[in-house]
């Protein structure tokens, strides 16, 4: 049984920034675990350029970013980072259990940031199976770092940020893209990754879905129809498309198994891509010794996981080393810049889904008998 500070289950953007502002903040005894064999999670597959803030990364490639990450980990000898450590459980006795280069471990941290990130979300519909059709994760990594291309004829299913960045990618590659459909009536990624697909000559067709592929050993046609208002099939709108390749960008849903092993008070909020952990504002848990951050807390962009995973770590510092006037001071500052981040009309769905966990939050705490900490 090892035991230590802190414990930070992922290396994508939370938990890399969680294990840099926890380690600037005075803890010394840190343990990241990563499961996949490399650190940066998402940005490893990001060649776009970040915008915003320079100071949360701006026209720097999500590819760099992740470089920077690990640079600044080689000089902190404290912060121990176990690539292909497998987080196995969070127990009663809030012990997490990992499995490391054959071994199985048990670690007795004083507190825990989830940081494990999301899975992809998929469609029903008749001949989904067919070779050829993939989620847009799995396009970037077979692009990005391995340098394989997934087709020559590709239908990007959705419109959001994922949607337009990986097709403008697949149009980078070489590979023609014949749409970019999308079932709801709007484009739900920024607009200048929207022009960017328009200026290509490549048509975003809203209140359109797929109906089926088509093909006897791999994908040949995918046929797509209109939509109306009410998301109803429109008879007689249907159109088949010459393609081998069919993308999926429908959505991410966060990854709470552990949360749910260590008795976290759940919610489904649609907002922020399904269930994920209640929590308060500085990211604590039902359960005291667990904080949450990124797109396990719920789907954002890469900048709000940054700023999360510092502030997860700031907090968590706080209960550490309490009456710390400094770490205070930090965690206010982040919380400002996670606002000013979540401001304007494209953070407003994520506003909503906050205010949903803080009522849930305020519901559950007679339910439940571990303390919250304001």
């Amino acid at each position: 049984m090892e035991k230590c500070e802190l414990a930070i289950v992922g290396g994508g953007p939370a938990g890399l920034a969680a294990a840099l502002k926890a380690r600037e903040l005075g803890l010394k005894e840190i343990y990241l675990l990563e499961r996949d064999n490399f650190l940066g999670g998402q940005l490893v597959k990001q060649t776009h350029q970040f915008f915003g803030s320079h100071k949360q990364f701006a026209g720097i490639r999500g590819i760099d970013i992740a470089e920077i990450f690990k640079d600044k980990l080689e000089d902190q000898p404290e912060i121990q980072a176990l690539k292909g450590a497998v987080a196995q459980g969070y127990y009663e006795d809030d012990v997490l259990g990992y499995s490391y280069r054959g071994k199985f471990f048990k670690l007795k941290p004083e507190k825990t940031i989830l940081a494990t990130g999301a899975s992809e979300k998929m469609l029903s519909f008749p001949n989904n199976d067919l070779p050829g059709i993939y989620g847009a994760g799995a396009v970037q990594t077979l692009m990005n770092q391995y340098g394989i291309i997934p087709g020559e004829k590709i239908l990007m299913i959705g419109a959001g940020n994922i949607g337009l960045i990986v097709a403008y990618q697949l149009l980078q590659a070489g590979i023609e893209v014949e749409a970019v459909i999308e079932a709801t009536g709007i484009i739900g990624g920024y607009a200048v990754h929207a022009s960017k697909i328009r200026r290509a000559g490549i048509p975003i067709l809203t209140y359109h879905t797929i109906k089926e592929a088509r093909g006897d050993e791999e994908v040949e046609s995918a046929v797509i129809q209109k939509l109306n208002e009410n998301w109803q099939p429109v008879p007689g709108t249907e159109q088949e498309m010459e393609i081998d390749t069919i993308c999926l960008a429908v959505g991410l849903t966060p990854k709470v198994d552990l949360a749910i092993q260590a008795g976290c008070q759940m919610a489904y909020v649609a907002e922020l891509g399904g269930d994920v952990p209640v929590r308060d504002e500085n990211l604590q848990t039902s359960n005291s010794r667990v904080y949450i951050a990124g797109d396990s807390a719920g789907i954002e962009e890469a900048t709000a996981a940054i700023l999360e995973g510092e502030l997860a770590a700031a907090s968590a510092a706080g209960e550490i080393f309490p009456g710390n006037s400094a770490i205070a001071q930090e965690r206010r500052e982040i919380k400002e810049k996670l606002a000013d981040l979540r401001r304007g009309p494209v953070g407003e769905h994520i506003r909503r889904g906050l205010a949903r966990v803080r009522r849930n939050q305020n519901a559950g705490r007679d339910r439940y008998t571990r303390s919250w900490k304001n």
